[in-house]
């Protein structure tokens, strides 16, 4: 009886913290102005036929506040990185220089700073609402086995209030996390 009810709390909660976990990532893809290495991790390098990421293939470093330097394990390598720096959509220039490529930032103007606030909110949204439709399949699957009489009223409500709980803690959750990247975009 109880370890269906344990499976659908867990359920649940295994599903919102992998919605919180995506907008983690997410928003780490969102560029605020500042060097740091995980931008170019989704930058992706042909290395012998394979599609290997960059940091499988040169060093990162954030050299200064606004510059990145990319630093190949394999020199042959340096037009193939910095064509695929290029060709991403982060909007780089990056600038070889003799074994290492530098990847200058571009400040942020103003309204991209707001267009990027906007997005922002935007994945927050999204997560929070991913995060209710967790809440509403728990939900729901906890009054299919009510129906079925194999949970008790009582263990229906217990149930439900964790639930809320949990959604509740996660949704606190992302919204720290948009607050925390929003002061970020907005930093000059």
């Amino acid at each position: 009886m109880t370890d269906s009810l344990d499976k659908v709390k867990k359920d649940a909660d295994a599903r919102m913290l992998k919605s919180v976990e995506t907008l983690k990532n997410d928003l780490g893809k969102i560029r605020a102005g500042r060097a740091h290495p995980g931008l170019l991790d989704q930058v992706r390098i042909d290395y012998y036929g394979q599609k290997s990421p960059l940091s499988q293939v040169a060093n990162i470093v954030a050299s200064d506040g606004r510059t990145l330097t990319v630093t190949p394990w394999d020199k042959n390598m340096i037009a193939a990185i910095e064509k695929a720096i290029r060709e991403s959509d982060l909007g780089l220039n990056p600038a070889p220089s003799g074994t290492v490529i530098r990847v200058p930032l571009p400040a942020l103007t103003e309204e991209r700073r707001k267009e990027l606030g906007k997005h922002v909110r935007t994945e927050g949204e999204t997560a929070r609402v991913a995060i209710r439709n967790v809440r509403r399949d728990g939900n729901q699957q906890l009054k299919d086995l009510l129906k079925k009489k194999l949970i008790t009223e009582d263990e229906d409500k217990r149930a439900e209030e964790a639930i809320q709980k949990a959604t509740d803690k996660s949704i606190a959750e992302v919204d720290k996390l948009v607050a925390a990247k929003e002061q970020d975009l907005m930093q000059v």
